[in-house]
């Protein structure tokens, strides 16, 4: 493993003598039911880890605050504007740019910092020889194919995003399945109307499944993205 946590500057420098990778993750400061708020932050650094740690790729922290404005009635929940985002990711990739990366694999934890997607196909646009790979992990597809086949009422901030590691000592999970919010009504509420529709934050889903099952998932989340960071790039 290679956080950039555990290296200095020199290091740094070594490694990109031999090698351009490295893995930039997004994440956002947001409700999660019962979850910790912190959850789209701790599981896309996570995971970034994990699947760079064979390979010797240097993993950045994690961006932690992102698109979340109609979770803002939730305490706890900061957004950014879409401006400011997308200003706060050109100025990391232009500083990685800058440094010698040339291939750069954006691993996303919150479907809202999707207007970053777009924005890295135009900024790769603007500085040729540089590759940047966006990669949503908890709809990738082989991810999404082993949740569909463990429960296929899954969403934010249901079981799919329980794991060990983002639960909080002493919040209980009500042993029950939430149906399925309608998607298209809450895009149209404000901040507080939504909090009053969602209640406690699940967009539907049973809240928790055993632990064998979300590892089965986290196993293919890991190595799905390791073969994101191992190949595919164009030379």
């Amino acid at each position: 493993m290679t956080p950039i946590e555990q290296m200095n500057w020199m290091q740094v420098e070594a490694y990109l003598q031999h090698d351009d990778r490295c893995v930039l993750p997004l994440g956002s400061t947001e409700q999660h039911a019962y979850l910790s708020l912190a959850v789209d932050n701790i599981l896309p650094s996570k995971l970034a880890h994990e699947a760079a740690a064979p390979l010797g790729i240097p993993v950045f922290p994690v961006l932690p605050y992102g698109i979340t404005p109609y979770f803002r009635a939730y305490p706890g929940s900061v957004t950014l504007r879409v401006q400011t985002y997308l200003s706060v990711v050109r100025d990391l990739l232009d500083g990685l740019h800058e440094q010698g990366f040339r291939r750069i694999l954006i691993v996303n934890g919150h479907g809202g910092n999707s207007p970053a997607l777009g924005f890295s196909a135009e900024w790769m646009a603007d500085h040729p020889g540089t590759q940047v790979k966006f990669h949503n992990w908890w709809n990738a597809p082989r991810v999404w194919a082993q949740v569909q086949a463990t429960d296929t009422n899954a969403s934010h901030a249901s079981w799919m995003e329980n794991f060990p590691w983002t639960r909080l000592e002493g919040a209980a999970m009500p042993d029950a399945e939430k149906g399925a919010v309608n998607l298209d009504r809450l895009r149209l509420l404000s901040p507080q109307a939504l909090r009053n529709y969602l209640g406690e934050g699940n967009y539907g889903g049973r809240f928790q499944r055993p632990d064998e099952d979300m590892q089965a998932i986290w196993d293919v989340a890991v190595q799905e993205t390791r073969e994101l960071l191992d190949g595919g790039w164009i030379e």
